[in-house]
């Protein structure tokens, strides 16, 4: 087969997937994006423009849009899903009759589903039994990719037919994409950075400057990679794309939906008016909420996730959370170089000398 002939299938209307399924077109693909609502498609192959998400962007022209599942996935080599993670599960149910296994099957989902704390990885893994699976996540603003502003993202997958058939069906000139084998990793940063993306936005709003936007980041850092470890991932995988890079342009933009939600509960809005003001799906609120639970049962320290649950779901003031924070403990820097529990231990030894 050759590469111009690629067929990709696109699974969702929202921003991102319609920016790669462009991509993919222009690099010589045959697309078909998946969508529910049959006006939107109808505008996607009339007007080659997706007026709800991306108003001004130009789609390839080469770009079909449908709202019938057997129609977007018939003879699709790579298949992008890129659905909200509360419908995740759901979707891929219903594109289960037209997938098999030759296929490569890719998430573009930053998010986790309730029950069980699963990954959209996992739960195409769950739903099809299919070895050709990744992931792709990194610091990737829609409106920006379908600007055509010089961007980078990972595609992550343990099997190596995944990475390469992806890098080749996206990556151009001004959209790179680099490769990890550790797809839980990924998956993992891409997830939780949106919760510190509303931290950062509560932070901006209550007129935190530079110093702090720099703590709240680099300990965010430091968190996320503490609970992935907990969880199997490899910590290096924080120091790329879809770990600081990612943390990085969400908690600096306010194109990032989880940090314009930040902002409105910094200016005192309730989490409600904060989400409706949106009009879309900011990942990290249910996020902060999976995450702090999980972090609970399996016992990693979670001081900034633990804050902003307080504020999104007991009511306790942002301004309040971040004075109750810089209260905190004062504890080790880079933990894979100097564990928390070895400074415990030395200000235990300090207290003793001085008893």
């Amino acid at each position: 087969m050759s590469d111009v002939t690629m067929r990709v299938a696109v699974l969702g209307g929202g921003s991102f997937g319609t920016a790669l399924a462009s991509i993919a077109a222009d690099n010589g693909a045959r697309v078909c994006q998946w969508l529910r609502d049959p006006d939107l498609a109808a505008q996607i192959n009339r007007e080659h423009r997706n007026g709800r998400y991306l108003p001004d962007y130009a789609i390839n022209p080469a770009v079909t849009a449908s709202t019938e599942m057997a129609v977007v996935l018939e003879g699709a080599e790579l298949v992008l899903v890129a659905i909200p993670s509360q419908a995740f599960r759901e979707v891929v149910r219903q594109a289960r009759p037209w997938l098999n296994a030759e296929q490569i099957l890719v998430s573009t989902t930053k998010g986790i589903q309730e029950d069980g704390f699963k990954l959209m990885s996992q739960i195409l893994e769950e739903e099809t039994g299919f070895v050709h699976i990744g992931v792709i996540s990194g610091p990737n603003l829609a409106s920006e990719v379908a600007q055509k502003q010089l961007t980078a993202t990972v595609i992550a997958s343990d099997d190596p037919e995944t990475r390469t058939r992806v890098q080749t069906a996206l990556g151009c000139d001004y959209f790179r994409v680099y490769a990890s084998n550790d797809r839980f990793g990924v998956e993992l940063g891409g997830a939780l950075k949106n919760l510190y993306a509303i931290a950062a936005g509560m932070a901006a709003a209550l007129g935190m400057g530079e110093n702090t936007r720099s703590m709240l980041m680099t300990r965010a850092l430091a968190e996320m990679g503490r609970f992935a470890v907990a969880r199997g991932a490899n910590p290096m995988t924080f120091l790329g794309l879809a770990g600081v890079g990612d943390l990085i342009v969400t908690c600096s933009s306010n194109l990032s939906r989880n940090y314009r939600v930040g902002f409105a509960l910094g200016e005192g809005k309730t989490l409600d008016e904060a989400v409706a003001s949106l009009g879309q799906v900011a990942e990290g609120v249910n996020t902060v909420r999976l995450v702090r639970e999980k972090a609970h049962e399996d016992g990693v320290y979670m001081p900034l996730a633990e804050g902003l649950y307080q504020v999104l779901f007991n009511g306790v003031p942002a301004r309040e959370m971040a004075r109750l924070l810089m209260r905190g403990e004062q504890s080790s820097d880079v933990e894979f170089v100097l564990p928390r529990e070895d400074v415990k231990q030395d200000r235990r030894d300090a207290g003793a000398r001085n008893d």
